[in-house]
Formats: structure tokens, sequence, C-alpha cells
């Protein structure tokens, strides 16, 4: 009876396999996926350096650098975009995204007030700022109207140009204060009105659809000085981070960028579940603020900061601009991993529907602290030899997926007709529109960095 018995069994499996000759690889239930960490220099997040080739110091995607005004301004209507696309062009030969800042009045440089302005009459205070080399200052009067609708139309034309282009990652908003950060300390008698600082984000929201811009300050409708700012598609960029960027609860500190969110309400506050958050590690914290026990007592815990502000980028000239200790560089690898998005690919099924459709099911969840913001398309592929014999279209979306929701699955019936016979691999792979850019590498062992390709499994095409 146990011989008769097997014998029926290995019939049946023969017959099955006869019938169903991919049973054997894809025809399983939910397969699991191994995590591994995400490559450091993902796009769209990270650490940056300005502008410049700086890859032998710590891996990276994005790069940053200032504009002046007057360079792109050259009359009432006439813009010359030469010197922001050589800027453009040269981050992206890198395979990188710029950040970019278009900058007016900025301590230690040559005013950037157009000419034919100041020549037109625009008042212009000149002013010596307190810094080391007694700088002066030239800051141009933000309520003269025609000077308001030059910023205007110039954002208006930026827009135009360059909303949606691939070179781009984020924009700060700039133009206004001190190193366009919105600011005239010591001097705030000569910083725009409210008025002015409306019109400035109306024409940013306007004017920009796709490329995310981010404002340097939060602020609450209730704010003296600054134009409420939290029902806004914008986002933020803390330029003190790590170093006033947590609440003390003292009333000195109440300009730290976390109070200020908490000023601005709940809008502010889950801002970046939508817009994305940025900005720059005080200079002062430079290097130290990867120690676990920073020298320098101001120094806030940047892990701390990076859960609770939700950060994807942050600019850190030190890490770049000279040789850190090895312990300072492994710390500062695992802090960029967690900041912005970090996709780990949980499980997949895989099922033949038809003789020639395939369902594919992927659940995916977000390890990181915040959504990706560029709604990059994805694709599935049928792989030999790790290279693509046929690729689908992917109706499932990154963009918006937030840590710590619950897991929704990416599900598409796949049509192979015309698909030769043979085995092959399946995977799925989210390009960067930038041509030589770094595709988005999931965090799995079966992920192909050089490739992009997220390997999922084996498939034998009848």
């Amino acid at each position: 009876m146990i011989i008769a018995k097997s014998s029926r069994t290995f019939a049946l499996i023969v017959y099955f396999l006869c019938i169903c000759p991919c049973s054997r690889l894809l025809s399983q239930e939910v397969q699991t996926l191994r995590y591994a960490p995400a490559p450091i220099d993902n796009p769209l997040k990270g650490f940056v350096p300005y502008q410049g080739d700086g890859k032998a110091r710590f891996p990276h995607s994005l790069e940053f650098n200032y504009l002046p005004f007057a360079s792109l301004v050259k009359g009432e209507d006439q813009f010359d975009w030469s010197e922001m696309d050589s800027l453009l062009n040269d981050i992206a030969s890198r395979g990188h995204q710029a950040i970019f800042r278009v900058y007016i009045e900025y301590p230690g440089k040559k005013s950037s007030i157009p000419s034919f302005l100041v020549e037109g009459g625009l008042k212009v205070t000149r002013w010596e700022y307190e810094d080391k080399q007694g700088s002066m200052i030239e800051t141009p009067d933000y309520s003269d109207l025609r000077f308001r609708r030059l910023l205007t139309r110039f954002i208006e034309e930026l827009g135009r140009r360059y909303d949606g282009d691939p070179r781009i990652g984020f924009i700060t908003a700039g133009l206004l204060g001190l190193w366009g950060e919105w600011h005239t300390h010591p001097r705030s008698d000569l910083f725009a009105e409210k008025a002015v600082q409306r019109e400035v984000m109306d024409a940013y929201e306007k004017a920009f659809k796709k490329t995310p811009v981010l404002l340097r300050y939060p602020a609450s409708e209730q704010d003296s000085k600054m134009a409420g700012n939290a029902d806004r598609a914008l986002g933020y960029h803390d330029d003190s981070f790590a170093w006033a960027t947590l609440r003390t609860g003292r009333q000195a500190d109440s300009w730290f960028y976390m109070a200020l969110l908490e000023q601005a309400g709940e809008k502010a506050l889950l801002k970046w579940r939508a817009s994305p958050i940025g900005g720059e590690i005080r200079p002062e914290a430079w290097g130290i603020v990867f120690d676990t026990e920073p020298k320098d007592s101001r120094v806030q815990d940047i892990e701390r900061c990076v859960s609770e502000t939700h950060v994807t980028w942050l600019m850190d000239s030190g890490l770049f601009g000279k040789k850190q200790s090895v312990d300072r560089i492994r710390r500062a690898e695992d802090i960029a991993r967690k900041m912005g998005y970090e996709f780990y690919a949980r499980s997949v099924s895989i099922q033949r529907t038809s003789e020639k459709k395939v369902q594919i099911e992927l659940f995916l969840e977000n390890r990181g602290v915040a959504p990706l913001y560029a709604d990059w398309p994805a694709e599935w592929g049928l792989l030999r030899d790790g290279k693509p014999v046929a690729v689908f279209a992917c109706s499932g979306k990154l963009k918006g997926l937030l840590p710590g929701e619950a897991l929704a699955p990416w599900r598409d019936e796949l049509e192979l007709k015309g698909v030769p016979s043979g085995l092959y691999e399946w995977g799925l792979r989210v390009s960067n529109p930038l041509p030589n850019g770094r595709p988005i590498r999931f965090a799995n062992e079966t992920q192909d960095e050089e490739t992009g390709w997220l390997k999922l499994g084996e498939w034998q095409n009848p």
C-alpha cells in the first residue's frame, strides 16, 4: 500500500509539472524578500556638498550652489539663463541633481541688485554687517512696486523654464534678505514686509507644480514679521540644523526650527508629509555633530533632529571639505540612510492568471523618515543575464509612501504575449529622469546597485 500510494503521488507530480511547467518557479504563495541597507547615494536625499566633484569624500546625489540675481536679470523683462544652465549642466554631468538659491544680498559679496533698478530710482540702504570682515550690505527697498513686479516676473519665468527639469532636485526660495534666508538681522527694519513675502510665495506656488520649493522659516499667521505659510505647498529648510533645531523651552530660543513649527500649528508640523524638509548643518557643528559626545554642548543630537524634522537633505561643507575620521564617516553614513526615504520590498507574489498573463503583487514599506516627493515611474522587467528582455508599465507609485503606513500592495496583471519561451528573472526598477542619474535602489539583498533592477525571482515562460 505504501509503494502504491507513493507511485500515485509521483504520477500526480509528473502530470502537474507537464501541464504547468512554470509552477516550479513562481506559482508559489507570497515570497519574502530579505532586507539590506539601501545605498547612501540614493537620489534626492542625503548630505549635500557645494557644487563640485566631491565623490571621493562622501557618497551623495545632490549638489548646492548660489546664483546672483543680477546675473540672471538684465532688464524689466529681460532674463539671461546662461549662468543657471551652466550650473545645472555641470552638476548633471556628474549624475547629480542640483539645489540652488538665488540671492540679492550676501555678506562679503558684491550686491546683486540689478543696476537698471538703481538707475531707475530704487532706494538702497548701505549698512555694515557685524561679521569679521565688516561687510557692507546693500539692501533694496523691498516695498518698491517696480522691484516687486520684477521679483514675481522673475519667478514666473524661472518656473516656465525650469519647473520639472530633471537636473533640479529642490529650490530654496531665496531672493529676500541676507543670503536669501528671509531675514536682515540685525537690521530687521529693512526686511520685506508681509505683503511682499506673500507675493513671492504666491508666485512660487503658481510657477512650480513639479519641482519642490522650500522656505527658510515656518511662520504662523500671528507672526509679527513673517507672513503665515503653513497652508502653502512649499517645504522648509532649517539652516541651523542640529544647533537651533530642537525645542529648548527657553524664550530666547523661540526662533529654533521645531519651536517655530509648533507656533505655526499642526499643518506646519505635518508639512513634511507632502512637502520636503531640507537645510544645512550649522557651521559650528561641522564634523563634531557626528561624534557620539560632541565637545560643544550646544550641538544637538543629530539623530533626534533627523527624526523630529523628517529631513530629506542637509548641506554639510565640513563633511566634504576636509578628511574626517573613520568613526565620523561611519556615523554620517548611518544618518544619511535614515534621512528621507528608504524603500524595502518585503514580499512578492507572481502567479500566472492565464496562458499569457501574469499577476504581480508586491508589498513595500518606507523605513526612512520622509516620503519621496518626486513622481518617478516604476517598471517591471523580465531579465535575462541581468538585462531586460521585456519591460512593462507599473501602476505603483513611490511618491507619498509615508514611513509607518500600512502596507498597500502594488498589483498589476501583465500580458506576456510575444515574450519568447525560456528562463527569466522578474525585476522592478525606478529610473532617474536625469539620463546619467542613479536610479532609486531598494533596501533589499537582491537589489542590483549598478543597473537599478530589484530582482524578484525566477520565471519560466512556456
